[in-house]
């Protein structure tokens, strides 16, 4: 029996002007799968995640979401983490998860008082207490390392509870053994979570280990002498045969 898709791209096209980005993209994304993203420098990964984000609207064909059309808007189903770490440098990592809260409660402010700050405190304490940075929540992005740092904009992703987690080269910036730690944490919170992933990687390797699944984006179609007039599009799926428990994750 077939999985229902939660996204689906039907004859996507992504063009600025006469710049073809993506073209005749067509394919559906199961929930709580892993999928890895692979393809050369240029070949559309990073603008396909954004279109998935809402950040791109398609210049033709059409992009569903539990069967209904995307919104073209960044929603708080869908979580992202770059490759830099996308945290606010002048707040601590608590005041960093906390954001989002206080911006859903109060989008005027971005504060909150009395209890309902009390709450919004609590759960982002036990947001960093799941990625292992509850001892330096009243640290600055700035005096954390970069595993520390990637370890909070995950947490800050989360805390919106997305169902979608976008990944753009989140561990490319990292050292090896930070690396593999970064690993174990994303692959233990897709399973606890029920998160579908999407990962950008150019390391081959790296979106094989993880995923479930692995899509390289490259361009069927050249012409040296207009380079932007054909995009990039799917040109392997490659569906895989692992379904890991965290703690079988090699190192």
């Amino acid at each position: 029996m077939s999985v229902p898709a939660l996204i689906a791209f039907d004859n996507v096209w992504l063009e600025y002007g006469d710049r073809v980005v993506l073209e005749r993209v067509s394919l559906a994304i199961a929930e709580r799968s892993f999928v890895g993203i692979v393809g050369p420098s240029g070949a559309g990964k990073s603008s396909f995640l954004r279109l998935v984000l809402g950040q791109e609207a398609p210049s033709r064909g059409k992009i569903l979401l539990d069967g209904a059309p995307l919104p073209p808007e960044c929603g708080p189903d869908r979580g992202v983490v770059f490759q830099r770490y996308s945290v606010f440098p002048h707040l601590t990592a608590l005041r960093n998860v906390m954001f989002n809260r206080e911006c859903v409660a109060a989008p005027f402010t971005a504060r909150l008082f009395g209890a309902a700050r009390r709450a919004a405190e609590a759960e982002a304490l036990a947001m960093l207490e799941e990625v292992g940075l509850a001892d330096a929540r009243h640290t600055y992005p700035a005096q954390l390392s970069g595993g520390m740092q990637q370890r909070l904009a995950i947490a800050q992703a989360l805390m919106a509870r997305p169902r979608v987690l976008l990944l753009d080269e989140p561990f490319g910036a990292l050292d090896p053994g930070i690396r593999q730690d970064m690993h174990r944490l994303i692959t233990r919170l897709w399973h606890e979570r029920a998160l579908t992933v999407l990962m950008v990687t150019h390391d081959i390797q790296e979106a094989f280990k993880l995923g479930t699944r692995v899509i390289s984006f490259d361009k069927r179609r050249h012409d040296p002498h207009a380079p932007h007039r054909y995009g990039a599009t799917a040109v392997y799926d490659l569906a895989l045969d692992r379904k890991a428990a965290p703690d079988a994750i090699p190192a």
